[in-house]
C-alpha cells in the first residue's frame, strides 16, 4: 500500500476529484492549504500592499493499493497539469498497515468494498 499526497491549485480540485473517480479511486481526503513558493510578488491595492507569496491550494491524501498507484498518479498528472510554475506537488510513501474500524479488516481488503 502507498500514501498519495498532491498538493494541487484550488481551481484544479473538480477536475482532479473527477478524474480520480473515473479510475476508481472512490474515497480521499482533502485539504485546503497553504504554501510559500519561489515566486515573491507584491501587489498594491488601493494603496495597501499585500504579500501573494502565499500560495492557496488543496492537498490531497489518498492511501491505495500498490496496484492502483500509477493509475493514481497518471490521473492527477493529467488533470492537475497547466504546465505552469505552481503546478503542484505528488509525494508517494510506503503505508505498513490499514485497518478498518467498523470490521477490524486489515490490509489491502481494507482500503476497498469488494461488492
Amino acid at each position: 500500500m502507498k500514501k498519495i499526497e498532491a498538493i494541487i491549485r484550488k481551481t484544479k480540485f473538480e477536475e482532479v476529484k473527477d478524474a480520480l473517480l473515473d479510475v476508481d479511486i472512490e474515497w480521499f481526503s482533502y485539504y485546503d492549504v497553504r504554501g510559500v513558493g519561489k515566486t515573491r510578488q507584491e501587489r498594491i491595492y488601493r494603496g495597501v500592499v499585500y504579500d501573494t507569496s502565499y500560495i492557496e491550494r488543496t492537498l490531497l491524501t489518498i492511501v491505495v493499493r500498490d496496484i492502483n498507484v500509477e493509475k493514481t498518479i497518471a490521473a492527477i498528472l493529467k488533470t492537475a497539469q497547466t504546465g505552469e510554475i505552481g503546478d503542484g506537488r505528488i509525494f508517494v510513501s510506503p503505508v505498513d498497515d490499514s485497518i478498518r474500524i467498523r470490521t477490524g479488516e486489515r490490509g489491502d481488503i481494507s482500503l476497498y468494498n469488494p461488492n
